[in-house]
């Protein structure tokens, strides 16, 4: 059995696409993560300094807005990496679906 090289080539670049798009995707969360603890620590720390009771400084909605701005964008990219492998939206599914409803009668 040979393998054809042209398709071995395409399966090689889906498969570096792959491992691309999640290495990206690993990062945005890394720096997510990095920087909004950095930027809330310091909030939270000014927020005492200034006078602010500990609960007071932890609860303080301004202190963590970005968390969740950027959340958003983090559930967008999200999505992007892994809408493939999402249940009702990949490839496999739709075939096996196909499959079923043919062998109904």
């Amino acid at each position: 059995m040979e393998i054809d090289n042209r398709e071995l080539d395409k399966s090689y670049l889906r498969a570096k696409k792959r491992v691309e798009k999640l290495k990206k995707y690993y990062s945005h969360v890394s720096i997510y993560l990095f920087v909004n603890i950095v930027l809330s620590s310091y909030k939270v720390y000014k927020d005492l300094v200034r006078g602010d009771s500990f609960e007071e400084a932890i609860f303080e909605g301004d202190n963590f807005s970005l968390w969740f701005w950027w959340g958003i964008a983090i559930a967008f990219h999200t999505y992007n990496t892994f809408s493939e492998n999402l249940l009702f939206m990949n490839k496999s599914w739709e075939d096996k679906k196909i499959k079923e409803y043919m062998n109904e009668k």
